[in-house]
């Protein structure tokens, strides 16, 4: 019995390993990558046009959706975003790759990104279906409408507040991580040239950095919210991205953000070609 157990176990993992499952995970950072490149440009328009666009997952959704081939193109973009939460589930179930990749905490973390990314897969097909409500939503209105109903909940400010705080530190764990330049040793480095090393150092380290702040800054109007009980005072991403056209430095700090976002999204891209998976 125990011996069919190892086997199947065995089997399993490497189904977990298969070029398939490593095809999925590609496809899957192609995928972020497009999503990430439509925020930020969104982001430049609101930045120096005031464009009246969502600058969240729901508007790069409402943009693909208006182009030629919109639909299929959605599908795709669904079905290679499914690639990446198939990815992250066998990272749950068997571990990452690398020589710590099976520590718990790590698989934790590659369960909690295989439901998110589940949820986001779902949205987009939900819409190129024809739910034209899924996935275009404003991410503003479901943050207030899922704080409002939390801090009905009994130690619902704490609950909001304990929420934003976890998502702040994980927005200045991402920038910090970005800038220690910690994405490298998942990078099939020695198979770049020394230019192209350096080209994707930058796009990560940049976008990374302006992915963490927009994350960060994202759990600090949660913690508001909290502390005030007022849940208008949540954000999603497009209103924290155009919260920073409205600091001291105007249009151009939302602006250098917009940027690192598209680089992230190149950064994404690069992980396509040179994560080991």
């Amino acid at each position: 019995m125990a011996t069919g157990s190892a086997t199947a176990h065995g089997q399993a993992r490497r189904a977990a390993n298969s070029k398939a499952v490593a095809a999925a995970a590609r496809a899957g950072f192609v995928a972020r990558g497009v999503i990430y490149v439509l925020v930020g440009v969104l982001s430049l328009r609101i930045a120096f046009s005031g464009g009246g666009e969502q600058a969240d997952r729901g508007g790069a959704i409402a943009e693909i959706a208006q182009k030629p081939f919109g639909t299929a193109l959605l599908w795709l973009l669904g079905i290679a975003l499914a690639g990446m939460a198939l990815w992250r589930l066998s990272e749950a179930a068997f571990g990452q790759a690398g020589p710590d990749g099976e520590k718990p905490g790590k698989r934790a973390m590659a369960a909690g990104r295989c439901v998110f990314y589940g949820f986001v897969t779902y949205s987009v097909l939900s819409y190129a279906a024809g739910d034209k409500g899924s996935g275009s939503g404003s991410s503003d209105q479901n943050s207030q409408d899922v704080t409002a109903k939390a801090l009905d909940w009994p130690g619902g400010q704490w609950i909001v507040a304990v929420a934003g705080a976890a998502v702040t530190a994980a927005g200045l764990w991402i920038a910090v991580r970005a800038l220690l330049r910690k994405f490298e040793k998942h990078l099939k480095t020695a198979e770049m040239s020394r230019r192209t090393r350096q080209v994707v150092a930058f796009f990560g380290v940049f976008g990374g950095t302006a992915r963490g702040i927009v994350f960060a800054t994202a759990g600090g109007f949660a913690i508001a919210a909290a502390l005030q009980h007022k849940p208008g005072k949540a954000k999603g991403m497009d209103n924290t991205l155009r919260t920073f056209a409205d600091t001291p430095a105007g249009p151009w700090l939302l602006a250098l953000i917009a940027v690192g976002l598209i680089a992230f999204g190149v950064f994404s891209w690069a992980n396509a070609r040179w994560r080991d998976v």
